[in-house]
């Protein structure tokens, strides 16, 4: 069976796009239901440990609070609290802190710092798993026991304000709530007042035990501008009045109960430098958390500084101040001043429940758990416990009875925090079963592509698949039957839950019919390589197997990039390879103009053969006859002959065009800084960004548009060219209307509108470029001048995306987005035409601009790069698919870009029925290279010390960069498969 090598690369990228997300789902396994779920009845607690004695406490503590409110500010960083801009901004509640009856902490709170999984982590104790960085999007309820579920239980009646996050994890908790959307990030206003409003009545009522509220705009101003922002400012002065308005409601209404009030100031994450949040940065990790109550009281001279804690230890603290049960799955270790306060035997009653357990989790959890040391010192501290218990009995008030005591207690607080240590590290559940099966279909996929590298780059672009050689049915049967029963086996032995044993028996087995067709393929692809190899050695003189210098480049660039992703540094600062990587080709380019333009005849390299008629002369020989349809190394790079060549000023173009593009990559590189390294180092960006220098941003923001129209403009049609002309205007009134940029007249610093209104007349004209190019493309299949009118289409597409890219950049980007127009130009009429690259190796140098220019954007390897602002650009209301279309674009426009002017620049040629299908050919196989050893080494390095907060994200943007890639492979097909029809 023969197959166009474009079509057979976009059948495997499909596949392989099924083995990443099986992969996936068995390293982020979701949490599945337990039988010691929160549905169960609550066990009894654990009596005091008595050591003879006849008398015990068997009932749980009394509650310490009468009422508890929690005031959670999304992304409220420490600083912003216990900083400079926390005395400025916040002047009553560093009242607090400082003087006030407060207790203060730094909480940390663990990857992802996404809201989801840390509102989770406040109310369970648990830690949640990566995955929830996807189920952010969509929170599933909870099913682990956590505080809300006993407090409700209890009688106690819970009211909610806020991000609907809440309702969504709790549903049916609340006796009174009022959701708002948490993913509209271009409100921070409303979404605010929306819960102040509510404040007046509530606090004044007595018919409810916990109050929620949960603040937005502080975090959405953090993704609209950054926490250097002046509106950052405002909103925590407003926060510090609502917080003010709290209090004093708090303690007005302690007059009429016996129990003091608790108020919880807390936030669920931080913001990083650049306003995002999802990664392990110090910015992103350190939360606030101040616990504000009259039982606090604190002596004059009494400076409480903030301790560092877990975020997981508030979930503890809260059920032992509300009387209820410890949730089960907690990890969390009570903080010990809020109960200071209580007698010896009231503290050590709280922490021996807490120490119960957690030792009852770490005995569910790890086999060894007698060998833990947290655990051997919580036995040590029952025992004294117990010693003391039966002194206390005895009525023996004695110094011996005190020292006893603090001696038990200060060996609780050791045993609790090495349980929780022990706990954090037994967390994570890999579905192994299933990494294999994804693993395998990957490995099988890559396999298939290396073996056809031959062919598949050929002239022809054509390459037999041999799935049904005599042979194959029979070694497909057993290899089919063998993986049923190696399924069979591990699914009926597994002693954990796995997500592929429970699928469908259809699916599974269609999954197992797969592999063993994959491996068939292989198999034949391995043999017909080795009868190749064989008649190869028996006509030497007809292989030139010498590669070129650009040959080369590209196969050690690619190895070495995957190879180096198995060092932790090497993906945190991944920019720094793809930098290098561009340098280098610049140089190596260089080279080669200098070589083409000036050496003549004799500098030529001998591997570089002429082509002519579509058919390589110099191919090895079947039965003495030449072949055309198999890729030598060393035969794809035809290099011009001396009529071609370049001559007179052209040549100078072509020399000076490569150092054109390493200063401006060089450039570029000063605009965003990112990386772990470099992240706290403000670039040109944040100083461009700053409100500051608001004129410098316009004058940079007016010249970059005006330089994209005149890129872009020149090959569109004269409608296009009015559309792409309005909306460029539309893109810089939209950025005038939210505030980042001033038009010449305005002087004030009031937002003319949110700019929906800008942003959707941007949207039009982007849809209208992309109709009239659909349309060129459409009328190309019936016309008599078909390429220039595909042409015309492919480019003025292209142009809608140029158009949508200007509006999603942020005002600081768009000379990104100018240097990557202007580069994509010059390579394409001064390197790729003159020096005659053929097409996988234009392929590949796409592929690395497209990937440097992902981080001249100031992506990483971390969640917190990514711009969520840009998925509601034109939006006023939440719309799930759309924003996730767009924050994507947004993300890979340099990608998504370069692989668009690639599909430009070869239908231009010549040769493009045959280009196009081996561009796809390669653009997939240096994607899948990365993709497949990553995930190898992911899984070796399943227990590395870095797997959630360096080695996890990626794998993430790896599964997401293959999906687009598998687009971009489909797009490259059927465009192939339009040139293929006469």
């Amino acid at each position: 069976m023969r197959l166009r090598s474009g079509t057979f690369a976009a059948c495997c990228v499909a596949v392989e796009v099924l083995g990443v997300a099986l992969f996936l789902r068995g390293f982020f396994p979701a949490p599945v239901r337990s039988s010691s779920g929160s549905e169960q009845p609550p066990e009894p607690p654990a009596p005091e440990p008595a050591a003879g004695a006849s008398s015990n406490w068997t009932k749980l503590p009394p509650p310490l609070f009468s009422k508890v409110v929690i005031m959670l500010i999304d992304a409220l960083r420490d600083d912003f609290v216990f900083g400079s801009k926390g005395v400025k901004f916040m002047p009553y509640t560093t009242y607090l802190v400082e003087k006030g009856a407060s207790h203060n902490f730094v909480a940390e709170a663990k990857p992802p710092t996404v809201t989801m999984p840390r509102i989770k982590a406040l109310m369970t104790g648990g830690l949640p798993g990566f995955i929830d960085v996807i189920r952010n999007l969509n929170s599933p309820a909870v099913w682990e026991d956590n505080v809300l579920t006993r407090a409700k239980a209890a009688g106690k009646r819970i009211i909610f304000y806020g991000d609907d996050t809440w309702v969504k994890l709790f549903p049916k908790h609340f006796v009174e709530y009022d959701g708002t959307t948490s993913f509209f990030v271009s409100d921070y206003t409303e979404v605010d007042d929306n819960v102040t409003r509510h404040l007046d009545t509530v606090l004044q009522r007595q018919d409810w035990d916990m109050l929620i509220l949960h603040y937005l705009g502080l975090d959405h101003i953090g993704h609209i501008s950054g926490p250097s922002s002046p509106l950052i400012g405002r909103k925590l002065s407003e926060m510090d009045g609502v917080l003010m308005k709290t209090h004093t409601a708090l303690l007005a209404q302690e007059k009429k109960t016996r129990l003091p009030t608790l108020l919880v100031l807390c936030g669920d994450h931080g913001m990083s430098e650049m306003g995002g949040h999802g990664a392990s940065s110090p910015e992103e990790v350190n939360t606030p958390l101040l616990l504000i109550s009259s039982a606090f009281e604190r002596k004059p001279g009494d400076i409480r500084r903030p301790a560092r804690v877990q975020q997981t230890d508030l979930a503890p603290t809260l059920a032992v101040g509300l009387g209820l049960p410890i949730p089960k799955h907690s990890v969390g270790c009570l903080l010990f001043p809020v109960m200071q306060g209580t007698a010896l035997r009231q503290q050590l009653r709280f922490l021996h429940l807490n120490a119960v357990q957690l030792s009852r989790l770490l005995r569910e959890n790890l086999p060894s758990y007698e060998k833990e040391p947290g655990f051997e010192q919580f036995k040590m501290s029952e025992r004294l416990h117990g010693n003391w218990i039966r002194l206390h009995l005895e009525e023996n008030n004695s110094e011996v009875l005190f020292n006893l005591g603090s001696k038990a207690r200060r060996q609780y607080l050791d045993a609790l925090r090495n349980l929780s240590l022990s706990l954090s590290r037994q967390v994570t559940q890999y579905d192994i079963y299933s990494m294999v099966v994804g693993t395998v279909v990957m490995l099988e996929v890559l396999s298939l592509l290396l073996l056809s590298v031959p062919q598949a780059l050929g002239s022809k672009a054509e390459l037999d698949m041999p799935l049904w050689s005599p042979v194959s049915p029979l070694l497909f049967y057993l290899l089919l039957l063998v993986l049923l029963a190696v399924h069979v086996t591990v699914c009926t032995s597994a002693e954990s839950s796995c997500y592929f044993c429970s699928l469908p028996w259809l699916a599974a087995g269609g999954v197992m019919t797969l592999i063993s067709a994959l491996l068939c393929a292989v198999l034949s692809a391995l043999t017909k390589a080795s009868v190749d190899a064989q008649r190869l050695r028996e006509n030497p003189g007809h292989s030139k197997s010498k590669w070129s210098d650009m040959e080369l480049l590209i196969f050690l660039g690619t190895v070495g990039h995957a190879v180096s992703l198995g060092a932790s540094s090497f993906v945190e600062e991944e920019h720094q390879t793809w930098y290098f990587f561009v340098n280098t080709l610049c140089l190596a380019l260089c080279y080669e103009a200098y070589q083409t333009c000036f050496l003549g005849a004799d500098g030529e390299p001998p591997c570089c053969q002429h082509m002519e008629g579509g058919c390589d002369s110099t191919a090895p020989m079947w039965d003495g006859k030449p072949g055309c349809d198999v890729l030598e190394f060393g035969q794809a790079h035809r290099s011009p002959t001396a009529l071609d060549r370049p001559q007179g000023r052209d040549r100078w173009l072509v020399l000076v065009s490569p150092w054109l593009t390493l200063a401006c990559c060089r450039l570029l590189r000063a605009l965003n800084t990112t990386g772990v390294q470099g992240a706290h180092r403000p670039g040109l960006g944040h100083w461009l960004a700053s409100s500051d220098h608001r004129v410098e941003l316009s004058v940079l923001a007016a010249l970059s548009l005006l330089v994209i129209f005149a890129l872009v403009q020149s090959r569109c049609s004269r409608a296009s060219r009015v559309a792409m002309a309005l909306g460029l205007l539309g893109v810089y009134c939209y950025r005038a209307a939210i505030g980042s940029v001033l038009f010449p007249w305005q002087q004030d610093n009031k937002d003319i509108s949110k700019g929906v209104v800008e942003a959707r007349f941007v949207y039009v004209f982007v849809l209208g470029i992309l109709f009239s190019g659909t349309k060129d493309l459409l009328k190309s299949q019936v016309t008599a001048a078909a390429s220039r009118v595909r042409a015309v289409g492919l480019w003025e597409i292209h142009s809608g995306f140029v158009l949508l890219a200007a509006l999603l950049s942020r005002p600081h980007n768009l000379p990104v987005l100018v240097s990557s127009l202007a580069v994509q130009a010059v390579m394409a009429k001064f390197i790729w035409k003159p020096l005659r690259h053929e097409a996988a190796e234009v392929t590949v140098m796409h592929y690395w601009f497209g990937q440097a220019f992902f981080y001249f954007q100031g992506n990483s390897n971390n969640m917190a790069t990514v711009d969520v602002s840009a998925g509601f650009v034109g939006l006023d209301m939440y719309m799930a698919f759309p924003a996730a279309l767009l924050t994507l674009f947004a993300t890979y426009m340099g990608p998504v870009l370069w692989a668009s002017h690639l599909l430009n620049f070869l239908s231009s040629e010549a040769d493009s029925r045959s280009a196009l299908s081996r561009a796809c050919f390669c653009y997939a196989l240096v994607c899948s290279l990365p993709a497949c050893t990553y995930i190898v080494l992911v899984t070796s390095l399943r227990y590395h010390l870095f797997i959630w907060s360096v080695f996890s994200p990626k794998l993430l943007y790896e599964g997401t960069h293959l999906l687009i890639t598998a687009a971009v492979c489909v797009v490259f097909t059927a465009m192939d498969q339009t040139h293929t029809k006469p």
